[in-house]
């Protein structure tokens, strides 16, 4: 079982630190945190928010793409082949492109419904703030590799509870404002 988790864990990897890439490049490239919705509203209220920035959609796909990358090159020694889910030299990086593309457009998905409901940004929104990335990354990545229904709930369920983890971690340490 504990081989399982660990194997779901490191295929989310993409996504997750892709869900991470905003926060973690907040304090550069300045020039592209710009909204991603320009600012248009829809029923009065905004697409996605000024906190979802082409700074985070880039970079969110980027960290997908270098995660995935590193994989595929760490796949040659046994322990990581005993991590992983599949065989990666089969895949391409375009796996990764859409892993964590896939996790910032599941955030982004969320923060419209958000705003639809009238939530503030940064409002906690359980557990939906929590698996959304993890839930766009395995459709959009079905694309190319579905991993069964097993993994795709186990990645989900991690991915909750990593992300109220990493929160928590974050809020010691500054860089997030709310706890989960």
């Amino acid at each position: 079982m504990w081989l399982f988790l660990l194997k779901c864990i490191y295929f989310l990897l993409p996504a997750g630190l892709a869900n991470m890439a905003p926060v973690l490049m907040k304090f550069w490239f300045k020039g592209l945190a710009q909204p991603i919705d320009g600012g248009q509203t829809w029923q009065g209220q905004p697409l996605f928010g000024r906190s979802k920035t082409w700074r985070g959609l880039i970079f969110a796909t980027l960290f997908g793409i270098i995660i995935f990358g590193l994989q595929q090159y760490l796949y040659r020694f046994q322990g990581i082949k005993d991590i992983s889910l599949f065989n990666y030299n089969q895949y391409n990086l375009w796996l990764g492109f859409l892993m964590g593309l896939g996790a910032i457009l599941g955030d982004l998905a969320k923060s419209f419904f958000k705003r639809r409901l009238k939530m503030a940004p940064g409002h906690v929104w359980i557990p939906l703030d929590q698996i959304d990335y993890s839930i766009g990354a395995l459709l959009l990545s079905a694309l190319i590799y579905w991993p069964g229904w097993s993994v795709t709930i186990t990645c989900i369920l991690i991915g909750f509870i990593l992300h109220l983890l990493i929160n928590l971690i974050g809020y010691a340490i500054k860089l997030k404002k709310n706890k989960l």
